[in-house]
């Protein structure tokens, strides 16, 4: 990175993009982008000083970013080929790096903590950074979502040697990563149109396991799929949440509102550990989060007091209102198994109240693999909004729509809907507890929902 004083992020909005534009940002460069469409994260990323913005026309890049020497091109793989940006630096000779061998680049001199996984990478990670941060181990992190903590997806210490990473399996990008510790969170199949096959997926897994350096550590979830491969000298560990393995909860207890249970390591038991966002899918999240911490030498009073004041991501089952009357919760499931342990633990924290959901499927392949799984996840609401596809960076398939899954949809409460009459359609029903989902652009309507709800 020596020889470069400008990055040009195409894509700069993305989750996984908008950390990196942060970083250089914080160290001094200028930085300047393109993305599709406006949305918090990029407003956000302007006013710390980047130059974003949402045409591709080339006559738009800065002075500052049209020199090959000086400038890194940096993109992801959800970019067409066809970009009119993307052409102008591959016709001028422009360096053109994927945002995931940047990364790799940038995390290769510390020691890299890798949490990779279908999903619950998010959270683990988020929760892994943030016991971290608030040790004297410290730690750098790139996440995948907005830590409520710190109100981004960036974390920086000038003096630690650690590196929290969200590692993405999507386009085999983490594979550009090289761990010193890694967590695989789960493995259930998902990004077919990539991999075309659940053997190709976990191949995919099985390959990152043997990144991982010598002297580290594999925390891989007990009975999921991948069979690992790691180099000779990096030791294996399992966890879940209450079924064994080297790192478990035992003696939980649900209930007012929180969850508190005893985290089990192989020469420890760290009692009355509370969750600050007490869901119970973040007992199994919380114990491969804090594996690591303590693998790595954080102690129990850190991690008691880090695990208590955890606030959670933003769009991770997000509590947007709760009241006596209404609760409205927002999360960024997007994978049928996602869904389902979203909506089973809502029913856990409310199981006496009528729960009903707004799903917006995500990607036009996702829906034609698995319109089947989504439908049996759903069916687990009382009551369901079901919008049309966002298509993020695909073309329309044809006769794949959401009514795929709706008329698999069991509940006999359902709906189709476009979004544009969405808030119209909520004005028009009493609901007890409302769960937000799907990893779209659901969240640009969030505040306007919650008005309408407090109303």
């Amino acid at each position: 990175m020596e020889n470069f004083t400008s990055l040009y992020f195409i894509g700069a909005g993305g989750i996984g993009m908008s950390a990196l534009v942060r970083y250089f940002l914080a160290k001094g460069y200028h930085v300047a982008g393109y993305d599709r469409t406006p949305s918090d994260l990029t407003e956000a990323l302007i006013n710390e000083g980047a130059e974003i913005v949402y045409d591709e026309n080339s006559a738009l890049i800065p002075e500052y970013c049209r020199h090959p020497k000086t400038t890194l091109v940096v993109y992801t793989p959800a970019v067409p080929e066809s970009h009119n940006g993307f052409s102008y630096f591959r016709e001028n000779g422009f360096t053109i790096v994927k945002r995931a061998k940047l990364l790799g680049m940038i995390t290769r001199t510390s020691k890299a903590l890798c949490f990779a996984g279908t999903h619950g990478k998010t959270t683990t990670s988020s929760m892994a950074a943030h016991i971290l941060a608030q040790s004297p181990l410290e730690c750098n992190a790139f996440l995948g979502g907005i830590l409520k903590n710190y109100n981004s997806n960036l974390i920086l210490s000038n003096t630690s040697e650690f590196t929290v990473i969200e590692a993405d399996e999507y386009d085999r990008s983490f594979h550009q990563l090289s761990p010193y510790m890694a967590v695989i969170t789960a493995t259930d199949p998902d990004h077919l149109d990539i991999y075309g096959t659940e053997e190709a997926y976990l191949e995919s897994f099985r390959y990152f396991t043997s990144l991982i350096q010598p002297g580290g550590a594999l925390v891989i979830k007990k009975g999921i799929k991948v069979q690992p491969d790691v180099q000779k000298g990096v030791t294996i560990y399992q966890y879940s949440a209450d079924n064994g393995g080297d790192f478990h909860a035992q003696n939980i207890r649900i209930g007012k509102g929180t969850i508190i249970f005893d985290f089990v390591t192989p020469k420890e038991v760290i009692s009355d550990i509370e969750l600050g966002v007490p869901v119970k899918i973040n007992i199994e999240n919380s114990v491969a989060a804090m594996a690591i911490a303590w693998l790595n030498g954080v102690d129990a009073v850190d991690i008691r007091k880090a695990m208590a004041s955890f606030k959670g991501a933003k769009r991770r089952f997000d509590f947007w209102l709760k009241t006596a009357n209404i609760v409205m919760i927002d999360d960024y499931a997007h994978h049928p198994d996602e869904l389902k342990a979203s909506i089973t633990s809502v029913r856990a924290l409310y199981p006496d109240k009528k729960i009903s959901g707004i799903f917006q499927p995500h990607l036009y392949t996702r829906t034609k693999d698995f319109y089947k799984e989504f439908a049996a996840a759903l069916s687990l609401l009382d009551e369901l909004i079901l919008l049309d596809i966002y298509p993020a960076r695909e073309q329309p398939i044809p006769g794949v729509t959401s009514k795929l899954i709706f008329d698999k949809v069991t509940c006999s409460n359902k709906e189709l809907c476009h979004k544009d009459m969405l808030l119209e359609k909520i004005k028009q029903r009493n609901f007890e507890v409302l769960i937000t989902l799907g990893a779209g652009d659901i969240d640009r309507m969030l505040p306007a929902i919650k008005e309408i709800l407090s109303a």
